[in-house]
């Protein structure tokens, strides 16, 4: 309080402060200091908030099942391709990843796909719904299992993780599902693609094989 009274005869005359306003005077003045402080306190020390929506880039996109949606992740990610759409599947029996990928050649994109054996079946199967609709499918025998669940799409975004291509692991199985916006890494899984490309055989009739250098990725040639 004696702080208080300082304080005020510095900002009031001395005949106003022996008036008997004193009192008035340091009610008032108590307010604004209360103000001035909390105004200060909500400033400065403002918890820093990371909003819902930004401007800037999603690095990554993670999804879990059963009932994580990573069908519709993957769908809405093979609907934005321009250039090329590489896939390594060891089970391939989902009808809209199948679909989104049909639609994504249809626009122009070069799409290309390497199964595990499993898929060669007598039953007619996702492998040759691919190939009726002219997208080039081959099979990795060369493995006790060609394991791999993988997308490439245009060079720059990888899809990877436990999830199957299949109704069972979008429904039923644990499974987990990342996408990640990288060139480096998708160069990386570019090169270990035309690795098992290599060594596999086509599935059914014989298709051309498109580029698949991470530079023709990018630039579209």
């Amino acid at each position: 309080m004696q702080l208080l009274k300082i304080l005020i005869g510095t900002l009031w005359p001395r005949k106003i402060v022996q008036s008997g306003k004193l009192k008035q005077l340091s009610v008032i003045a108590m307010r604004f200091i209360g103000a001035l402080i909390f105004f200060c306190c909500f400033a400065f020390a403002q918890p820093s908030v990371t909003p819902l929506i930004s401007n800037q880039p999603i690095s990554w996109q993670v999804y879990f099942s059963p009932g994580g949606e990573a069908t519709y992740a993957i769908c809405r990610a093979l609907s934005s391709a321009k250039i090329t759409v590489l896939v390594q599947a060891y089970s391939f029996t989902s009808a809209p990843i199948a679909q989104a990928l049909v639609k994504a050649q249809k626009r122009g994109v070069k799409v290309q796909v390497i199964l595990d054996r499993s898929q060669k079946t007598q039953k007619y199967s996702s492998a040759d719904f691919l190939i009726n609709s002219g997208i080039p499918t081959r099979i990795d025998a060369a493995h006790a299992i060609a394991h791999n669940k993988v997308m490439i799409i245009d060079g720059q975004i990888v899809i990877t993780g436990s999830f199957n291509f299949t109704r069972a692991a979008e429904d039923r199985n644990a499974e987990n599902l990342i996408i990640i916006p990288s060139r480096e890494l998708a160069d990386q899984y570019a090169k270990n693609w035309r690795l098992h490309q290599s060594h596999s055989e086509p599935y059914g009739r014989n298709h051309e094989v498109f580029p698949t250098t991470a530079g023709h990725a990018r630039s579209g040639k």
